[in-house]
């Protein structure tokens, strides 16, 4: 329930979701991701520090440069859990509604 809590913690500031939108192409600089905000350098680093926290990106470092890309599978498993024990019905019916599709 902890993890739990920091992903939604995390998804609740709209900086944070759209940080992760700008991930889901593929890895990119702090510097890269900073010039995409309106927002000063320490306030994105503090933003990808809680986005860290909650597994939802991970980083890596290339030299002096810090790299970091989205963690999409513990993003789906968080949500997806918490969907499971909230509305289970719904899940239900979204997968036979997929496998309707795919028939």
């Amino acid at each position: 329930m902890k993890h739990t809590s920091a992903v939604f913690r995390a998804l609740a500031d709209p900086t944070r979701r759209q940080i992760l939108q700008e991930l889901k192409q593929g890895e990119l600089a702090a510097g890269q991701i900073a010039a995409r905000f309106t927002i000063s350098g320490p306030s994105i680093s503090r933003h990808l520090t809680l986005l860290k926290h909650a597994e939802l990106i991970a980083e890596r470092r290339d030299g002096n440069r810090i790299l970091y890309r989205l963690q999409p599978e513990r993003l789906a498993g968080a949500v997806g859990d918490f969907l499971s024990a909230v509305c289970p019905t719904q899940i239900l019916r979204r997968r036979r509604a997929a496998r309707r599709s795919t028939s």
